[in-house]
Parts: C-alpha cells; structure tokens; sequence
C-alpha cells in the first residue's frame, strides 16, 4: 500500500503505460463505435444499471475514460473502492439524497447544522421531496425515524470550523447511511469513510481543483452504493465534462503539497488575527480550546488551511478594504479568498438557525492560498486596522458557541 503522496501522484494512472502515452489523456469523444450493435446494447444496459464499466462506453453521459481515472485516483485517496464524478458539488449532493432517500422509498434527512450553505439550502427546501431534521451532534439518535434514509454532516464545518466526532455521530445512525462533507479537509487531512462515513463528498472545484478554473463533485464510496449515484447520474445527466475530470485528476498530484503549505500558513494567521484589535473571534482547529474533543491528530491529520474571524466593525466594510486577498466566494485555491457568509454563502439559511449554529452576521470565511504569510498577513492587518476607531459591532463574540480566542 503506498503512502499519501505517492497515491496522489500515481493513483488512477495505471492504464497510461498500456497507452502509450505519460500525461493524462482527454478523451472528448460523446459516443463511441459499436460495430457490434447488439454488445453495444449489452454494454448500455450494464452502465444503465450502476456499473463502473462495460465492454464500450457507448456514450459520454453513460462513462468517460477520463473521468472514471479520476474516479479511481479519489477513490485510492479516500480509502473506498469507488468514486462517482459529478458536473458540480451541488449535483453530487442531489446524487446522494436521491440515492439514499428518493430510491429507497426513506424520504427523510438528519442534518447538522452548520453545512455548507447549498446543501442546507437544498435540504429545506423540499426540492426533493425529502423533508429534513436539524439536530445537535449529540442528538442525532433522537432524531432519526425509521423514515430516515441519510444523515449529512461536514467537518470542518462551513463556515465557522466547528468539528464533529465522524465515529460518533456514525454510531448514533446506527445503520443510517452518513454522508460527510470533506472539503475543507480533503483527503489529505482526513478520511471519513475509515470512521464510520457512509459517502464522503467533495466539491471538486474547491482543494481537488485547486486552482480555481474547474467545476466538479465526487462522491467516494463503496462498490455497492456508488451503482445507484451512477444511475441518478445517468438518468438526470449530472455528468462530469472530461475536461473537469482531467483538471481535477492533474490537481490530485500537487494536493498534499498545496494543503501542507497553506496549512501552515493558516496556522500561522490564525494565531495573529486572534491577538489582532480588529477581530473578535477567531475559530481554526488549530487554536487553543478549538478541539476539546482532540479530533486533530486521531480523526484529522491536521488542522486544514481554512478558518474564519469575527468583526468588530461592519465586514463589508474590511472587505473592501483588501488590496491583495480576494473577495470572493468558492474555497481552496492557490490564492487567498475570503467571504461574508450571511450575506453570501448562507444567505438562503434563516437568520435564526445560521445563528443558532454558531454563525454570526459579522463572521468572515478566509480561505489561506499559498502566498507569502507577511504580504497576506500585511492585507489583513491594514483591513482590520482601518476602522478599529469606530464603535461599530454588529455582533458580540457571545454569538459563537465555544469561543476559541478573544481579546
């Protein structure tokens, strides 16, 4: 078994010496030669039903070469034996629900709160038929009927990086399929189907990416729940672009790297905005009294290289005073973005349940690139000090349930 980063280089490349070729191939083809119309019709009806792979692909919306390499190489990550690619985070998300509830006849969801913005979004609004519970970590149990057909959870959780006992919560389904949301994480930091993860999701365009020019999802998972993601991917044409698969798959080989080096960095920042007159709290995994449960180290193989900070002035107001971190929605690229996530990525969640769940109106997400920490550090500095004097906070640091750091 090889280590983290040989995988990261070498997985889902194992068919490109029969090839011929050393780069990741494209394969752009939407359908393919079928001499043999009635195999051909065989090969369809195998893929139709979930499988992997078939003697043709037939067709793009049924299976591409080059997405299902970058299947594979996410899969050998995250410790599953399969992997199913989606056109977006959000289609991968629909995939699951549908799978796990709308197919198995259970049409009912457990979530924890916070989730990112478009999952919760989705699972409020009845879009798919599914009605759903917002539940504490440790009432999950409570809240499950024999109706429920999944429970989704993200840890590090977005925005705020509260983090969630994967094993724990999985024990409290009791046989409950669990979805987990890693993208803050990704594989490189943690692996949630070893704890106990049912299907562990991805928005590809964020980390796997990582350079903010792809839109993908990816659901990694066992063999016998991945059939049913490929058949709601087949019927609602959900697909993957082979040249998503590509970027992604390309992105896999430098992960470990760019999470590693923004990780420090975040590390790094963290400890100075917590110390900093500007901000009010300041939440990372990495800082004191952020992981009473000692999740990082056991679960996670380190802190991740996302975290966000309170205001005590108006937050649009310091974001518009950044010259050089971008200020923009979307995570895990190579430079630093950050976003007002009342206002942005959570502003379809009800202000009195965004709250409730430890996200505050004056929380601003940071998402730590791979600059220079003195050239971000000196950006966020000069943000935070430019209106200190004003007696402006829209929200006390009591709006977060554990405080992490404050001054």
């Amino acid at each position: 078994m090889t280590r983290l980063r040989t995988t990261a280089v070498h997985g889902g490349r194992d068919d490109l010496a029969d090839l011929g070729v050393h780069a990741l191939p494209i394969d752009l083809s939407t359908t393919y030669p079928i001499p043999d119309q009635g195999a051909g019709g065989l090969a369809l009806q195998h893929l139709a039903e979930g499988a992997a792979h078939a003697a043709s692909p037939v067709y793009s919306r049924l299976h591409n070469p080059t997405v299902a390499r970058f299947e594979r190489a996410l899969a050998a990550l995250e410790g599953t034996s399969a992997a199913v690619a989606f056109g977006s985070g959000m289609a991968a998300v629909t995939a699951v629900v549908q799978a796990a509830c709308v197919l198995t006849g259970k049409p009912h969801v457990v979530a924890v709160r916070p989730i990112y913005g478009g999952t919760d979004h989705l699972l409020s609004s009845g879009l798919l038929g599914v009605r759903t519970t917002y539940a504490g970590a440790d009432h999950v149990a409570e809240a499950i009927t024999p109706d429920t057909g999944l429970v989704v959870v993200e840890t590090p959780a977005n925005p705020n990086l509260d983090l969630l006992d994967i094993a724990a919560v999985a024990a409290q389904a009791d046989g409950v399929p669990v979805m987990v949301d890693n993208t803050f994480a990704t594989p490189v930091l943690q692996n949630p189907a070893a704890h106990g993860a049912t299907y562990v999701l991805h928005s590809g365009t964020k980390y796997l990416g990582g350079h903010g020019d792809v839109l993908g999802g990816v659901v990694a998972c066992a063999e016998e729940h991945a059939g049913p993601l490929r058949q709601v991917r087949i019927v609602t044409g959900a697909v993957l672009h082979p040249l998503g698969g590509y970027l992604m798959h390309r992105g896999l080989a430098t992960l470990p790297l760019r999470v590693e080096a923004a990780q420090r960095t975040a590390t790094d920042l963290a400890a100075r905005l917590a110390a900093h007159p500007g901000t009010g709290l300041v939440r990372h995994p990495g800082l004191p009294g952020a992981d009473p449960s000692g999740l990082v180290g056991t679960q996670m193989r380190g802190p991740g290289a996302m975290l966000a900070f309170t205001t005590r002035e108006d937050p649009a107001a310091v974001v518009r005073r950044l010259r050089l971190v971008t200020p923009a929605v979307s995570l895990g690229s190579v430079d630093t973005l950050i976003e007002h996530p009342a206002a942005l990525t959570h502003r379809l969640v009800p202000d009195t349940a965004r709250e409730e769940s430890g996200v505050p109106a004056n929380l601003l997400r940071l998402s730590v690139g791979l600059e220079d920490v003195e050239d971000l550090w000196d950006d966020l500095d000069q943000a935070l000090s430019g209106g200190c004097e004003e007696d402006y906070i829209k929200s006390s640091s009591s709006d977060f349930r554990e405080p992490v750091a404050s001054h």
